[in-house]
């Protein structure tokens, strides 16, 4: 396990890829052949090659380009986002019903959000710094609890 100097912590107290589902990736594995198909008239030979290119490629980019979410260092990363935990309250697991709540009826639009489907659990993590526009993050994470115990050991006193 990775240390870091300062507090012999780990690197990385919890780190997720948001990947697509399976089905995700043979639907866009798809492109592949439709891609030969076009081609195949032209050339053949050229067409399999393109077709296998895209298909990897789009496959490939699909994985490349999910999000990761981490607490790492005293920050939580979703995606792009970040925010140092000592600006964070007590995180809330939702699945099922409660995430659908949770998503949709009583959600705050003001909220900051990192949702993707397929992914049904969530994690609601209130904002306690005044200053920041967004009163909560919520973030889709396929294991909640170890999201919200990684943001509970990172606070500050805790």
């Amino acid at each position: 396990m990775q240390k870091t100097a300062a507090g012999m912590r780990p690197a990385y107290a919890y780190r997720e890829r948001l990947s697509p589902s399976l089905w995700v990736l043979v639907s866009a594995a798809v492109v592949g052949p439709m891609a030969a198909l076009v081609l195949t008239p032209i050339a053949p030979t050229l067409a399999l090659v393109v077709g296998a290119v895209v298909g990897i490629g789009v496959v490939a980019l699909l994985i490349a380009l999910s999000p990761v979410i981490e607490v790492r260092d005293g920050w939580l990363r979703a995606g792009r986002a970040k925010i140092e935990v000592r600006y964070l309250g007590e995180p809330e697991s939702f699945t099922g019903e409660e995430a659908r709540q949770a998503r949709g009826p009583q959600l705050d639009p003001r909220s900051w959000l990192l949702l993707r489907a397929g992914v049904d659990p969530i994690v609601r993590v209130p904002v306690e710094d005044p200053r920041d526009p967004a009163p909560s993050w919520l973030i889709s994470t396929r294991t909640p609890d170890r999201l919200s115990a990684a943001i509970r050991a990172a606070r500050p006193g805790d």
